[in-house]
């Protein structure tokens, strides 16, 4: 193998002076005033911040994360000009189906973490050993480990040809991909791409809608006739059984938050904040969705966790955004994802038609609730779709037992 396509080890060790300095800004936060209401409709609250600062600050042990990835294969290799990261746990099981699983923003591979053991072990798990795994799960450009790109255009196309080299240097001549959040987007791409071995996917998040609705969105096109009404049809119908009309007005407002408004128009302005407060970040971050936000604020200040988004957990993945100085470079795929749907909106082009086998699960806190026929107008050949009884956006941190379930049930057909 030639030094360009060199697979190397890789070990995290990060600087001591660099996780004390953390333990310092945050206690030398300078705090707002409280919010003036006792919900969370004007953004993180101050009494759970501070609890997570106070945590992070005493109590949280960067070292024992550090352990926990050390005890993992973890590897690195160059591909189109940029080192990546990524974990490969190879199944102890014959004919493990190889599997890549992309995280999202403002997660990272500590979200997926949970999932190895069931994926690559399912006996030990409740699964069978002809449900087993190889799994990859790489860092994104910009994201952890991997290196952050010094020149535009790492979109989730360019991302799903990376990973597409990644699993043939790996080896594998046929294996399946997974993704929710920006991961949903790059596996979706990788899809449509079809590279060579790609055999399927499996989605939690539907990324991809109809061109007339891009255009209105991203383009400053017209709205297309009848699009609310339709929207509002097909919301109202996934949310049937709790007839409730604040539904419409919720998901309207995952447009409107911070992160979804900030990053895609200008990442590089929220990014200087984001990189000089550890605390001001671990806000940033924790503003996802109101699902996501409630779980992790019990966690905090009720000490109960949801699954796996535990009070630990959930530093691992802040401090790892921090110790890697990663926050404004992992906030510009949302930049770069914004300017590709535009392009494509402006060239009048459509998508390349997507025929591989694909796999939707809806879990049920997610930011919205994708009706069944909403996946089967995007991916023509549905092979599967199952509505979960529980977990949220971050489903594979938090509910990793269910997630890897989902995982062999959409892929049993495809072995």
């Amino acid at each position: 193998m030639s030094s360009e396509t060199e697979i190397r080890s890789f070990r995290v060790d990060m600087p001591d002076e660099a996780v004390a300095d953390l333990r310092r800004r945050v206690a030398a936060t300078c705090w707002p005033t409280r919010e003036l209401v006792d919900d969370a409709s004007q953004g993180v609250q101050l009494a759970m911040l501070q609890e997570l600062a106070r945590y992070w600050a005493a109590d949280h042990d960067w070292r024992r994360c550090e352990a926990e990835l050390n005890a993992l294969p973890q590897f690195k290799t160059e591909i189109d000009g940029v080192d990546i990261h990524f974990i490969h746990v190879r199944s102890r099981h014959q004919d493990a189906l190889p599997l890549i699983i992309t995280h999202g923003w403002p997660g990272s591979v500590i979200e997926l973490l949970g999932v190895v053991g069931p994926l690559t072990d399912p006996t030990a798990h409740g699964g069978r050993a002809e449900d087993a795994f190889d799994l990859v799960l790489p860092s994104i450009p910009g994201y952890g480990f991997s290196d952050q790109p010094k020149e535009a255009g790492w979109d989730p196309g360019r991302i799903a040809r990376a990973w597409a080299e990644l699993m043939r240097r790996l080896g594998y001549t046929r294996y399946v991909a997974q993704g929710g959040d920006q991961g949903a987007s790059v596996t979706d791409a990788m899809a449509r791409q079809a590279p060579e071995g790609l055999a399927g996917i499996h989605l939690n998040l539907l990324t991809f809608f109809p061109t007339d609705v891009l255009a209105a969105v991203f383009g400053g096109g017209p709205v297309p006739e009848g699009l609310v009404k339709r929207v509002a049809v097909a919301l109202l119908a996934a949310h049937a059984e709790k007839k409730d009309p604040a539904t419409l007005d919720a998901v309207a407002a995952v447009f409107k938050r911070g992160y979804f408004v900030e990053m895609p128009e200008h990442p590089q302005t929220i990014g200087y904040a984001l990189t000089d407060t550890p605390v001001g970040l671990a806000a940033w971050m924790l503003d996802h969705d109101a699902d996501s936000y409630q779980k992790i604020s019990r966690a905090f200040l009720d000490k109960q966790p949801a699954g796996g988004l535990t009070r630990d957990r959930i530093l691992d993945n802040i401090t790892l955004y921090w110790l890697t100085s990663t926050a404004t470079s992992s906030a510009r795929l949302y930049w770069e994802a914004g300017r590709s749907i535009a392009a494509l909106v402006a060239s009048g082009k459509k998508p390349p038609e997507l025929s591989l086998p694909v796999g939707f699960t809806v879990f049920p806190g997610e930011i919205f609730r994708a009706p069944r026929s909403w996946a089967e107008k995007v991916y023509p050949n549905l092979i599967y779709f199952h509505e979960a009884a529980k977990g949220g956006h971050f489903a594979a941190w938090e509910e990793p037992e269910l997630f890897s379930e989902e995982i062999r049930e959409a892929f049993k057909s495809l072995r």
